[in-house]
């Protein structure tokens, strides 16, 4: 997982336009312009960390059908309690990886790699693991210091809590982009949400400081009534041969 974690932030852009708005299909999107990358440490495959900023202090300004989608979007994330499924990782070599994911708000998520990978992202709602078991080796920052914090809180509002960049819609999707509006939790993050049959996550990029995107595509998403509150737990690691 080092040169994973080291290598470009996963996953390609992927745009085309439908009456003038992007759509997740096209691979071959435009590509970001970035104005004074942060110094700080930059994201690790766009799950953490430090990514590209917002050309503007305070987002677009929203007219009144633009506020109506946000707010939906707010109530979709609030909604969730547990949710299950696949995704999909593709990087900008287009490199791709899957694996199961669970999601538990507040806070709590779950990436499981399939094999050959040996790798595990975890939330435990306060922070973010990114784990090689193979390598045994691990990093971890704080949850609020990525921009999913604003996804997975205990109250959803993103037009209180986020500065947004971007509202687009077609007959069948909603593009949102958007930044944490406190300095101190930075990260850009492009959702992608159908809209029919019903409001439902369909996949994200995260940008970072260097202009290269992470792609996740979900699919086979399922509502739990439960989930397990051990999967979410940062578990130790331990050398190999060794017993915990």
């Amino acid at each position: 997982m080092r040169q994973f974690l080291r290598g470009a932030a996963i996953a390609t852009a992927f745009t085309v336009a439908f009456s003038g708005v992007a759509t997740a299909q096209d691979p071959d999107g435009p590509t970001n312009t970035i104005v004074n990358p942060p110094a700080t440490k930059p994201a690790v495959n766009g799950w953490a960390g430090q990514v590209a900023p917002a050309n503007t202090d305070q987002g677009i300004t929203l007219d009144q059908h633009q506020t109506q989608l946000v707010d939906q979007v707010s109530a979709y994330f609030e909604s969730l309690q547990n949710l299950k499924g696949s995704f999909v990782q593709t990087d900008a070599e287009n490199k791709r990886m899957k694996g199961k994911f669970f999601v538990k708000r507040p806070g709590r998520f779950r990436f499981d790699y399939a094999l050959p990978s040996k790798q595990v992202i975890v939330s435990d709602g306060q922070n973010l693991a990114i784990q090689d078991l193979d390598l045994n080796n691990e990093d971890r920052v704080s949850l609020d210091q990525t921009p999913f914090r604003l996804l997975l809180r205990n109250d959803v509002n993103l037009i209180r809590d986020a500065k947004i960049l971007e509202v687009q819609q077609s007959s069948d999707l909603i593009v949102l982009t958007l930044e944490d509006k406190d300095p101190n939790s930075p990260g850009r993050i492009k959702l992608f949400l159908a809209t029919k049959p019903n409001i439902e996550l369909k996949e994200w990029v995260t940008t970072d400081a260097q202009g290269q995107d992470t792609r996740i595509q979900l699919s086979q998403l399922v509502k739990a009534d439960e989930l397990d509150g051990n999967l979410f737990k940062i578990q130790p690691l331990w050398p190999k041969g060794a017993t915990p």
